[in-house]
Order: structure tokens, then sequence, then C-alpha cells
């Protein structure tokens, strides 16, 4: 198997490409949770209905699902930086669309383009990673990114309430333009190209399709996919449920709220880091059936706390449990799954994604308000569902010795 040529001196240092890629990856988080304060304004403004506004939401996780299927593929043939800063571009452009949308629709449409954007974030990224490290390296720099992105959760919330203070719901599709422009700079000033052109495969759309064919039809990679995906599904429970559930049942202030969702993604980078130091003491395939042990433990336990009434504290435990493990699952998953694939690691990095997005947004988040108002019974039946059903996909697709 063919690999890129290790040598420091060309290869970026490791915390600069940390905090480049990390930045690359915390598109997503960024540009969902920074505005999600902002919605009861946005209906408001633009005269529309709440769950139009919320349309908003969903366009956006469809664009980022399609454009990381445009752009896998094409950064393994175009190399990493050309559509890299192409998707920056765009994202800026859409989330300007976006600050100054006069009405629902086009914000609707606006939010879909500044997906595309940022899906370039999202898997060429990853490739990149794949690009520059193999093995346990890799596993450890996915780990290292996990502290990065653990950030994300627990700034955007903050940066998007505090904006509201002094500026319109227009002003936090502004800041992410200029978050998109700067990253833009940086991407051009100090990631160099990672893909060699002896590694590159053909721009063709049959090639893609039957990358993508050969990649769904390899039973690891699917069992570390819909792991992942399946993980992400009851994060996106979590996401679109915690906070009715937590105010509105449990009478937690949005500020406490806000303190909760913070923690739980310090949970994250704890887990991250801890994982970083495991790798090479125990096997990739070891830490992700820990971590996904750990997500039902903990989804069992929020189910367990909203049926027997255990309270706050007895939901609040276990829900720390599910989102930090998180950050023990995502790294050695993704780690497993692009092991194998150097020379189609953007169309494997893009597959990844799109069923992390297409389960969560898709399924989870749907099934999590179908209970009404007055009730966290749907979040914790969705949550313990999707993370027990993540650990028994993996153990069938992933046990030892599996094809």
């Amino acid at each position: 198997m063919s690999t890129v040529v290790e040598d420091v001196r060309t290869r970026p240092s490791v915390l600069r490409a940390a905090l480049v890629l990390g930045g690359l990856t915390a598109f997503g988080p960024l540009s969902i949770d920074m505005y999600l304060p902002a919605l009861p304004r946005i209906a408001d403004d633009l005269h529309a209905a709440d769950a139009t506004v919320q349309l908003t939401l969903t366009s956006f996780i469809v664009g980022l699902a399609l454009g990381q299927l445009v752009l896998g593929p094409l950064s393994d043939s175009l190399g990493r930086r050309r559509p890299l800063a192409a998707g920056l571009a765009l994202y800026v452009v859409g989330s300007l669309l976006c600050a100054i949308s006069p009405t629902s629709g086009v914000l609707i449409a606006a939010r879909a383009l500044q997906a595309l954007g940022a899906a370039a974030g999202l898997v060429i990224a990853r490739a990149t990673v794949r690009d520059l490290f193999s093995g346990i390296a890799m596993t450890r720099f996915f780990s290292t990114l996990m502290l990065v992105n653990g950030l994300a959760p627990i700034l955007a919330p903050l940066i998007g309430g505090q904006l509201l203070n002094w500026t319109s719901w227009r002003g936090v599709f502004y800041v992410l333009a200029a978050f998109g422009a700067l990253l833009l700079i940086v991407v051009t000033l100090l990631l160099p190209e990672s893909l060699p052109p002896s590694l590159r495969s053909p721009a063709r759309l049959g090639s893609a399709l039957r990358t993508y064919g050969r990649l769904l039809a390899e039973r690891s990679f699917i069992g570390y996919a819909l792991a992942s995906g399946l993980l992400f599904a009851a994060m996106f429970a979590y996401i679109s449920g915690s906070s009715f559930a937590l105010q509105g049942v449990y009478g937690l202030s949005p500020q406490g709220f806000s303190l909760v969702f913070g923690l739980n993604g310090v949970g994250i980078m704890i887990a991250g880091g801890v994982n970083r130091r495991l790798v090479g003491r125990f096997s990739e395939h070891a830490l992700l059936f820990s971590g996904l042990v750990l997500a039902a433990v903990g989804g069992l336990g929020v189910l367990a706390a909203v049926l027997f009434g255990l309270g706050l504290v007895g939901l609040l435990v276990p829900l720390f449990l599910l989102v930090s493990a998180v950050g023990i699952v995502l790294p050695n998953a993704t780690s497993l799954a692009l092991a194998e694939h150097a020379k189609a690691a953007g169309s494997a990095s893009a597959l990844l994604g799109v069923l992390q997005f297409v389960i969560g947004g898709c399924l989870a988040t749907p099934l999590v308000g179908l209970g009404g108002p007055g009730t966290a019974l749907p979040m914790a039946l969705v949550i313990a569902g999707f993370a027990v059903l993540a650990l028994v996909v993996s153990a069938v697709l992933n046990r030892p010795g599996a094809r």
C-alpha cells in the first residue's frame, strides 16, 4: 500500500496542524450551536413560523452531507488545498447571504450554501490527517483534535448568546463569515498540500461511485462508520432535546443549561486527552469498544433517570458519561475506518461524515420531538436506543477477525 512520505521538515508542526485542522472540523458545531439562541428572534424578524425557521437547521445538515459526498472524492483528485480553499470561500459567501437574508426562504437556501462550504472543512480535515499520519500516530492526532473540538459546544452557545446582547441575529452570521475568512487566510499561509500528485485519483463520476460502492461493501469500514454514526445520532438527540428537557421539564434556567452544555463539552475534551494517552498501551479496537460501552451505560442511565424519576442530578451524571464517550469513540472509529484507505481518504472521510449527519439529523432529531411538551422520555429513549445500537453494531461487524 502506498503511503505519504513521512518528513518532519515538510509536515506542519503537530500543534499548528491541530489548531488549523481543529478549526476546520469546528465548522459544523459552530455553525449549528452559535445561532440556536437566535432562532426566536429570527422567526419574529422574518415573520416566519417556528417550524419554518427550524428548516434552516435541516437545510444546513442536508447541505453538510451532500457537500462531503462531492468534496471528498474531489480532494482525492485535485489535492486537499484547492477544494478546501474553494469550500472556505463558499462558506464566507453563504454566511454573508445568511446575514442579509430578507425572508426565511432565502435564509434556508443560504444556510444550505453555507453548509456546502463547511463540508470542505470537515471532510478534508479528516483526509489530511490520514495523509500526514498512520497507525497509532493518526489515532493520537484525532484524539488531539477532540481537545480542540470540545471547545466548540462550550464556546458556541456562549458566543451566540453574548452577541445577541449587542447585535441582532444577523451579527452572528457576520461573525461566522469572519471566522471562515480567517481560516481561509490561515489555510492559505500555513497548511501545505498533504496529498502528492502521485497518490491522486482521476476525477471521474464513475470512479467516485465505484469507490463509494466498495466502501459500503466493506464490512469493517461500515462497522466503524455506523458505530460512530449511531453514537452521533445519540448526540443529536441530546443537542436537539436537552434544551427543552432540562429547562422545560427539570427547571434549569438558560444560564444553567449553558453551564451544563459547556461541562459536557469539557467531558469530550477530558476523554479525548485520556484516549490520547492510552493509545499504544491498548489497541484502538479495545478503546473503541470501551468507549461504546461507556456510551451505552450513559444512555441507559439517562433512560433510567427519566423512567424512575431520579431527578436532575440522576440525569446529568449519565448524560455526562454519554457525551464524554464521544471523545473516545470518534478518534478510534475514524482512525480505524481510514487506516486502509490512504488512496481514497477523501471519499472514506466523506462517507463517515455523511452517515454521522444523516443518521443523526434525519433520524434522531425528528424522533425526539414525537412526545410533545412536558416529557423528557422521547429524548431519553432515542439516546439510549442509538447508544446501545452503536455498541451492538460494532460488536457484530468489528469483532476480531471480521472481514
